[in-house]
């Protein structure tokens, strides 16, 4: 699991130096009545409530209470429960941390395994159907390319194993793995192994870390309250 711990310590160096010009941002998000997840970081509309109200990694007690606000959000969505069993069993294949599947799967899709971008990414990890080629999934007799990518099961391992590929690529450091599950490998590294310039990819990463903080569990919270 040295791929798991990498990327533990990678989130800890991450969030002052990705985090701090930011650092009173804050999330908000709501479940729809299908399960859905709905993520931003500006209340869009009334439906959103606040999920982040302080910068990240001050105050254990507050850190442990948000946790356990994102845990219930998770709690209350069917969306994610019937996905759950296939996330446990990419997180342990792909030794990906199951909260940072959780959180990238949040961030992506919501939790909707039929969502499609207007990019043409597919499912609960918004996969392009080039890249899960590449990944060794293949369209079947009954159903093309994308269309198996809407299986839950399909499309997270293939997912977990694109994101550990880049977590490997890049040495564990988790904001350049998420930047490049994002953008693509070429763009991080055209942009000399950092996070592009680029407002979709910027935010993105913020998203996916402020929830996989929260996430995580209150031991390993407390453990970072001081970065």
């Amino acid at each position: 699991m040295l791929r798991v711990r990498s990327c533990l310590s990678a989130l800890c160096l991450v969030l002052g130096a990705l985090l701090s010009p930011v650092a009173q941002a804050q999330l908000w998000g709501y479940v729809d009545e299908q399960g859905f997840f709905h993520f931003a970081e500006s209340p869009v509309d009334e439906r959103f409530t606040l999920m982040l109200d302080q910068p990240l990694g001050e105050g254990a007690v507050h850190a442990l209470a948000q946790t356990r606000r994102a845990a219930t959000w998770f709690d209350v969505s069917v969306a994610y429960k019937a996905v759950r069993p296939h996330l446990r069993s990419a997180a342990r294949e792909h030794a990906v941390d199951y909260d940072l599947l959780k959180a990238v799967i949040a961030t992506e899709s919501g939790f909707n395994a039929r969502a499609v971008s207007h990019r043409g990414a597919v499912g609960l990890m918004q996969l392009m159907p080039s890249t899960a080629a590449e990944l060794g999934v293949q369209a079947s007799a009954s159903q093309t390319l994308a269309e198996r990518l809407t299986d839950p099961r399909t499309n997270v391992q293939a997912g977990a194993r694109y994101l550990a590929q880049q977590l490997v690529r890049f040495d564990g450091r988790l904001e350049l793995a998420l930047a490049a599950y994002n953008a693509g490998a070429g763009a991080v590294l055209r942009a000399g192994r950092r996070v592009p310039d680029f407002p979709e990819t910027q935010q993105y990463v913020r998203k996916v870390l402020r929830l996989y903080e929260q996430l995580r569990p209150a031991t390993q919270v407390a453990g970072i309250a001081h970065f």
